[in-house]
């Protein structure tokens, strides 16, 4: 979870898994609007000598739906290539590495930024630095320093970043995939223990991530400010990927080479959606279609696993969840089309009727000067589903929207159950002693392999 490992056939490949996709408009800079792609799930900070890194032979793309047709019309592409200066040495670095073009730090990474829209593509810049993996104290001793040299403002007008950084996302994988065993309620689980706090297990954790943050105008259709909640025009849907070439061939000497175009072998929209809504047997393919494509995967969101499953693991605990048996209309809404107007006062990110996991945003919504973590569920308007923010908790959103907090609002005879808006794995933001920065690109400064202990309950 978000999307960490989520499909079996990414799961082998993790340089072009997605792990999470943030879109939110910039709170900082609210004429912009911040993307927000990580890749590389569970980068352990003390994996050398080969540190972690983007792929110089996958794809990545950011892409940009403003029609509501279900497929981008902006696309941000990042390629990157690696420099090793000296390949007689095994060591990533020779001394301390205090800028980004030390001596002493042997492979270094660099990418170039395309645009692509109707008019083909455009490149933006190239030779831009990523920062170097955090070694620890003496190989990165001013990393934050580092990081923010590699803080790339464009002519074009974007700002980008491409690097690692601590995984934000905080989730107890522990409880949740040990049949659900949420450790707040775990005094109510079918195989009962005293309750406890949750456990973010991602915590000491590390991906790799590219932002960019663009001005408003730049993403509407017509090159307008989205000023208006209520106009069609103001809504964006956003989809992160990873592709590789079709063929890859295996040379002796352990080389490889790739040849033909390039295939999709991951994205994410929405988080959990492919983790959890789709079936085993479908999570290859659905990584490898467009949003457009997810008509297919309709009847999975209608009828969610996790809602079948909640009563039977939480016995007497979701009565009328267990009793619910139609169509869940909330939740096609939520990850299929957008919230349309009139559901919730003041609001929508309706994005028409062409079903497609997306991440969908109304720019028009200013940030919230006071966020709450549960987003609309917590009367934010501002956060998840409308976008998602980096410090947002979709795990506790999505598990009450599954669990029928949302489902009054497309049927108001129902009424959830007591637990449903109490539901959560018990992380928070404060589960991860490392923060959040209050500017671009957001997520906090990765930990340092020297300092960094195996991840503990405690």
């Amino acid at each position: 979870m978000s999307s960490h490992r989520e499909a079996p056939g990414i799961s082998k490949d993790p340089v072009a898994d997605n792990t999470d996709l943030y879109a939110f408009v910039s709170p900082d800079k609210p004429d912009t609007v911040t993307l927000i792609a990580s890749y590389l799930p569970t980068e352990y900070p003390p994996g050398g000598p080969n540190f972690f890194e983007f792929g110089d032979d996958v794809l990545y793309e950011i892409h940009i739906d403003n029609d509501a047709d279900g497929q981008e019309e902006i696309t941000y592409q990042f390629r990157f290539q690696t420099q090793v200066r000296n390949p007689d040495t095994f060591l990533y670095n020779t001394g301390p590495i205090t800028a980004l073009d030390s001596p002493t730090w042997n492979r270094r990474q660099f990418y170039s930024v395309t645009k692509v829209t109707s008019a083909g593509p455009q490149v933006l810049a190239s030779g831009l630095a990523c920062p170097p993996s955090n070694i620890g104290p003496r190989s990165t001793p001013d990393y934050p320093a580092l990081a923010q040299a590699a803080v790339h403002a464009l002519p074009s007008g974007e700002v980008v970043f491409a690097g690692q950084r601590n995984d934000g996302f905080y989730v107890d994988l522990g409880s949740i995939f040990d049949l659900l065993d949420l450790r707040p309620f775990q005094n109510l689980h079918l195989i009962p223990a005293p309750a406890a706090p949750g456990v973010d297990a991602l915590r000491s954790f590390s991906v790799h991530t590219i932002a960019v943050q663009v001005p408003k105008t730049d993403l509407t259709r017509d090159g307008s400010n989205p000023t208006d909640p209520t106009q069609a025009t103001s809504m964006i849907g956003v989809y992160a990927s990873a592709s590789r070439q079709k063929a890859t061939v295996r040379l002796e000497g352990g080389q490889l080479t790739e040849t033909g175009p390039f295939v999709q072998v991951s994205r994410l929209g929405n988080p959990l959606f492919n983790e959890v809504i789709v079936p085993m047997g479908d999570k290859d393919l659905w990584n490898s279609l467009p949003p457009s494509a997810d008509q297919q995967f309709l009847s999975k969101v209608q009828h969610p696993e996790v809602a079948k499953l909640l009563p039977v693991l939480y016995p007497g605990v979701f009565p009328n969840l267990a009793g619910l048996s139609a169509a869940r209309a909330d939740l096609v809404a939520i990850l299929l089309t957008g919230i349309p107007a009139g559901i919730i006062s003041g609001f929508q990110n309706f994005t028409g009727n062409t079903l497609a996991d997306m991440l969908r945003l109304n720019m028009a919504i200013p940030p919230a000067a006071n966020p709450n973590i549960f987003g609309i569920l917590g009367g934010d308007l501002a956060g998840f589903p409308n976008g998602r923010r980096v410090a947002d908790d979709v795990v506790a959103i999505e598990l009450r929207a599954i669990a029928g907090v949302t489902y009054p609002l497309v049927n108001s005879s129902f009424t959830p159950d007591a637990a449903a808006s109490a539901v959560t794995d018990g992380t928070a933001p404060a589960s991860n002693p490392i923060p959040f920065l209050p500017a671009f690109p957001y997520l906090g400064v990765p930990a340092d392999g020297f300092n960094t202990e195996p991840p503990s309950p405690s």
